[in-house]
């Protein structure tokens, strides 16, 4: 069965590809996509594709949304970089049967309200032509604004293969658009999990597997290269609460070179690394640096049925004047007999 789907969403890619014209490998273009999801994840340097074991699986690694015993809505909002960008994520996951588990995701990215002046430029002389000597003064009221919008919506399918191996995929929509010009794109995410011992954690997810295809309304198509996440997690009792360390690898073949981490050729590898501390299920603490030389750092609290989470992330370099990222997220578990798998 598995192979069988990895065979339908490879030939479902090559023929939506191939039947598209002036398509050009983009370097950077997926970039949109790779925020991440939850406050709890991004504490954790984006180290989660081994320890993915909740909603927020979806995104990290499809496989691990098997392990929902209960059917889970989140909510997330973050202001990055300051205020520049609007960050908004919500996701609902049911567990189905003894093994299945389904879910659906939508995030946004925004930049809103983008002073537009291509219309404002001043004519001094009257004469209809803009003259360089006048400076590009601009014409206050013909200053109009525009958004910068991504929108990505997931479909998760998961399974529990064994106890030890899971395995999931995504069909991935995406939407973006600035100002009178838009794209649309699909993709698909191929995600497993395997558990060595009680305490190890694997985890594998191959992003745009296919190849996704963005294709712009200017006659532009763009293509975002495979990306290969590789992870590890390991848990252990410790000081009345569990430590999590994790680590995850990105391997990517934009050719990006020295804006990598490492490389070799076109191949590129970023590192994440994150660690959680625990308390009785009650409170986390958590820490972390991401592929883009942020430390991160954030906490939880776990109510009745519902998790709330916070994270914080600021570059590393004190010259860069990015601002910082503050996320907030809630996970809702409808933790009740009735939805139990």
């Amino acid at each position: 069965m598995f192979k069988r789907f990895v065979l339908i969403i490879f030939a479902t890619g090559f023929m939506y590809t191939s039947s598209q014209a002036q398509t050009v490998i983009a370097k950077y273009a997926g970039e949109f996509m790779t925020f991440g999801v939850g406050g709890r994840a991004n504490a954790m340097g984006g180290a989660f594709t081994a320890v993915s074991n909740d909603i927020a699986a979806a995104y990290y690694n499809p496989a691990g949304l098997a392990s929902l015993n209960y059917p889970q809505i989140a909510l997330m909002h973050e202001q990055k970089f300051g205020d520049l960008i609007n960050y908004n994520y919500g996701a609902v996951a049911i567990p189905y049967g003894k093994d299945m588990s389904f879910g659906l995701s939508a995030m946004r990215i925004g930049i809103d309200g983008i002073s537009d002046t291509r219309n404002a430029l001043y004519d001094a002389n009257g004469d209809g032509v803009i003259d360089v000597n006048d400076g590009y003064r601009l014409d206050e009221s013909k200053i109009t604004t525009f958004n910068n919008t991504d929108w990505a919506f997931l479909f998760t399918f998961a399974k529990r293969q064994s106890e030890k191996f899971y395995w999931g995929a995504n069909v991935k929509v995406i939407h973006r658009n600035i100002a009178e010009y838009t794209a649309t794109g699909i993709g698909f995410d191929v995600g497993a999990m395997y558990f060595p011992t009680e305490r190890l954690r694997l985890g594998a997810n191959l992003q745009d597997i296919t190849t996704t295809l963005v294709a712009w309304s200017t006659g532009r198509n763009e293509l975002i290269s495979p990306t290969a996440k590789l992870g590890a997690a390991y848990s252990f009792n410790f000081l009345f609460g569990q430590f999590m360390p994790a680590a995850d690898f990105d391997v990517r073949f934009e050719n990006r070179k020295y804006a990598s981490e490492f490389h070799a050729g076109p191949v590129s590898f970023d590192a994440h690394f994150g660690l959680e501390y625990k308390f009785k299920e009650l409170f986390a603490v958590r820490f972390g640096y991401n592929d883009v030389k942020q430390f991160t750092i954030g906490a939880g609290v776990k109510l009745p049925k519902l998790n709330i989470d916070y994270s914080y992330a600021q570059f590393s370099n004190s010259e860069n004047d990015l601002g910082k990222s503050h996320r907030i997220s809630l996970i809702l578990t409808l933790e009740e007999a009735r939805f139990l798998r």
